[in-house]
Parts: C-alpha cells; structure tokens; sequence
C-alpha cells in the first residue's frame, strides 16, 4: 500500500514536471501576456509598461495587455502578480516602493523574497524636487532657507514610502526642517494637483516630473541623484546643495510569479533586453530622464536585496507607517 502511494506521489510530481516543461516549451503561444502596472495610469510605472508593451508584442508575435492595478504604493498591484499562475503569462512592472513595502506595510499579502520571480531592472533616474507656479519657490536654496527660518512646507510624492517620500522624510530628519507629506495614489494624481497648484512641492522620478517642467508648469529645484542629471543640467543636486553623500535614484523592473519556469523568465529577460537596445524605445525612454541598465534576474534580485536593506532600516528606525 505504502508502495502504490510513493508511486502515486511520483506520478503526481513527475506529471507536474511534464506540464511545466511543455508550458515553457511553448510559451508564449497559448494566450495573451498580462504586464500589470501596479500604479494608476498617468505615472511613470504606466509610461514603462506601455511603452515596453507594443514592442513585446512585436516581438514576441502574441498579445501584451497592459493592465492597471494600481493602490497601497504598488502593493495591490504586486499582489495580484504573486498570486497569478506561474505559467509565464503574468508579469508586472513595479517601482522603487517595492524594496520598501515589506517594511512599511503591516500586512503584506505576498513574501517579496519568496512569492515573486526578478526578470530585468529596466532602468534608474533621478528624482526630482519641484515647486508649483503659485508657491513661489524659485530654488532649492531659497526653500532651504525658507525650511532653515522654521517656515513650515507641504510636498506631495506617489505615496507613502515611496522614494520621494523617504528621501524628503531622510533630507528634513538630518536638517530639522518641518515639512509636511502628503501621499498620493500614483504619479498621474500628484502631478495633476502640483500642476494646478493644489500642492507647493512635489517629487518624482526625472521620468515622470520632466515633461511638466519642460511645458512650463512646475518649477524643477533640485535632482536626488550625487551628480547632475544630464537631462535638466542646469538643475543642482540635492549634495552640491549643502547635503554631500546624498543620494536616492528611481528605478523600475519587471517581475513575474515565483515558480515561473526559469526557461521563461530567462527568455523574457532576453526579449526586454532586445526592446531596450532598439533605438526608437530607449530615444523614447531617454528622452524621460531614464538611464537603461538592463540588469539580468540574478543582479536585479541582488540590487533589490539592497534596497530592502537601506530604506527598510530607515523605515524601521523612523516609525514610518503607511
């Protein structure tokens, strides 16, 4: 009886391991390719994925749908990547909140380490400090003078801990400036509020704050990144503003289900890779202040590693709560 029990276990396994072998061998011919952004339309995670999209498709010669499932700074977004089958049919496009989310949020309804597979950093940017029109801030300098004669200020990011976020929370903590956060549900609301100047300050990715303020429509004060941005090069850094060591790039990826087939995950990663060399989508991606790395899913895990490291002790250190 014993025996005849091992070999139903067997056979179980062994036809799991069939399956999967056939899944990945014809992938991705059986159905369309969800790449869910796990933010709102307008942000900059959205700008990615669908940018990244047409080409896959083109590619790939299958569909790629973009799909928004935005909420709880990419958290709900990520959940529904984790909990999707790993049949290589699901991916996600997340943002730098994604490192911070395990230490910040309470209940987390996936294991970031665990639950997901890491397919390709796509690539990193600066943030951007901005001021609306009406506030009338000119510079960074005059805003730290402002901040250092006890005026209190209000700044906008796309959500609790979000780099923004934890990089104005780091700046106002180490100076004793008493600035006020207001977290917003993606990139695509907080700029249509620092647009019309709802909010006197706001910060975002180059990616996301440049096209604002190249029409004119917000005031860019400095960059989070140690050296000038090559795309906004007369806006200083927050370092060579008096804050030397300072530094909080952005960054975006792609991920997938744990227990994706590897031979998938490898073959996506190869597929985006092809994407970001082709000139017309990295002029396209240039052109938003991103710097394409391209990282492979073993280094992409590693970089991730580290950023759940510094950001979570932050988070942990500070009592910041979502």
């Amino acid at each position: 009886m014993f025996v005849k029990y091992l070999a139903a276990i067997a056979a179980l396994v062994t036809g799991s391991i069939v399956t999967t072998a056939v899944q990945a061998a014809e992938w991705p011919t059986a159905k369309p390719i969800r790449l869910i952004s796990v933010f709102p339309p307008g942000g900059s995670v959205d700008q990615v994925a669908r940018t990244l999209a047409p080409a896959l498709q083109a590619q790939l010669k299958q569909t790629v749908i973009v799909e928004n499932i935005g909420g709880a700074s990419g958290m709900i977004g990520t959940a529904a990547v984790a909990k999707a089958e790993p049949d290589g049919y699901t991916f996600g496009v997340v943002f730098d909140t994604h490192a911070v989310n395990p230490s910040l949020k309470e209940k987390i309804p996936f294991d970031t380490r665990k639950d997901l597979a890491y397919v390709t950093m796509v690539g990193t940017a600066p943030m951007v400090l901005a001021a609306a029109k009406n506030a009338g801030i000119t510079s960074f300098k005059q805003l730290v003078d402002q901040a250092k004669a006890k005026k209190p200020n209000t700044f906008g990011s796309i959500g609790t801990g979000s780099l923004g976020h934890l990089a104005m929370a780091q700046l106002a903590k180490n100076s004793g400036f008493d600035w006020t956060h207001v977290p917003y549900k993606g990139g695509g609301p907080l700029m249509q509020d620092a647009v019309g100047g709802h909010i006197p300050l706001s910060i975002g990715s180059l990616f996301l704050i440049k096209p604002h303020a190249d029409a004119g429509n917000v005031i860019p004060l400095a960059v989070t990144t140690s050296v000038r941005s090559r795309d906004m090069p007369n806006v200083p850094t927050v370092a060579e503003s008096g804050y030397p060591g300072f530094e909080a790039p952005a960054w975006w990826g792609v991920i997938a289900p744990a227990k994706t087939p590897q031979t998938v995950i490898d073959r996506m990663h190869s597929e985006i890779a092809t994407v970001l060399k082709n000139k017309e989508i990295s002029d396209k991606l240039d052109q938003q202040g991103m710097d394409i790395v391209g990282l492979g899913p073993d280094k992409f895990r590693e970089f991730n590693e580290r950023q759940m490291s510094i950001w979570g002790k932050f988070v942990q250190e500070n009592n910041i709560r979502d």
